[in-house]
């Protein structure tokens, strides 16, 4: 096939644009990991870029042989047009760009309806800002069998290059529902029967006297602010990470998976 060596080539401006979030209806997988890992789900492959190290590779032209079965749009790409579209510094010599998957509402409400838990456990992340925080707490979530993860509005994209990689391809797995509004989650959530509780330096129970054989929300605000006070009150339960040494707060994704993991030995 011929080898892509112009940075004005369209393919190459698509990229761009994919990894830049202007095409808001396709992801950008940088990696073999990560590559892979797109073909191991049903989203259409729109474009496939690779570099000749890549091609060379056992391992790439496994994966070449495998992608021509989901796109017909492979392209080799010079070394120094690679470098153009690459998020990473050293990167793999791969590139996917798949289409986005669906999320919503509908899209978590009927992973609960097909899955029938007797306590459904759903993850709401209220203005995350970090994506490595945020890919972090998805790979965990997945870990765990979460039923769905909402993100409110003001959120990090979850679909970014960094969140991605953090992730390693759980957002392309996961139940998601992104760009929620916050009293419209805990609404929803009343709704389904699930329980709220958020984590509160005040709160008087520890995470681990907490009853996780019910049906869940566990709420986390951002790693600014965290929830305000009315958010606060808004949750129909706290908990408390007890700390040692003065220290006041964990990173979010430290804590979600300290949580995480409690609510899922308990259950």
């Amino acid at each position: 096939m011929p080898k892509i060596t112009s940075r004005d080539n369209q393919k190459i401006k698509f990229a761009r644009q994919v990894r830049d979030g202007r095409e808001r209806d396709f992801v950008f997988v940088e990696g073999a990991r990560l590559a892979e890992e797109v073909l191991k789900t049903d989203l259409p492959v729109r474009e496939v870029f690779f570099n000749e190290d890549f091609a060379e590779t056992e391992r790439g032209r496994s994966f070449l042989n495998s992608v021509k079965a989901k796109s017909e749009s492979l392209a080799e790409v010079s070394d120094k047009i690679f470098a153009s579209i690459a998020d990473t510094k050293t990167s793999q010599g791969i590139v996917v760009i798949c289409e986005k998957p669906l999320t919503g509402e509908s899209i978590i409400s009927a992973n609960l309806l097909r899955r029938r838990l007797q306590f459904p456990l759903v993850i709401l992340l209220h203005e995350i800002n970090n994506p490595n925080n945020l890919g972090a707490i998805l790979r965990t979530a997945e870990a765990v069998d979460v039923s769905g993860v909402i993100l409110t509005k003001n959120s990090a994209d979850v679909f970014s290059p960094k969140a991605i990689r953090g992730a390693m391809g759980a957002s392309l797995r996961l139940p998601l529902w992104t760009n929620a509004g916050f009293t419209e989650a805990l609404q929803w959530s009343r709704e389904k029967n699930l329980k709220s509780i958020c984590a509160d330096v005040n709160a008087e129970k520890a995470y681990t006297e907490i009853d996780w054989n019910a049906s869940r929300l566990l709420v986390f605000g951002s790693e600014a602010h965290g929830l305000s006070a009315p958010e606060r009150a808004a949750v129909e339960e706290s908990l408390l990470i007890p700390m040692a040494n003065g220290v006041e707060s964990l990173n979010v994704a430290v804590a979600c998976g300290i949580i995480l993991y409690e609510a899922r030995r308990k259950r």
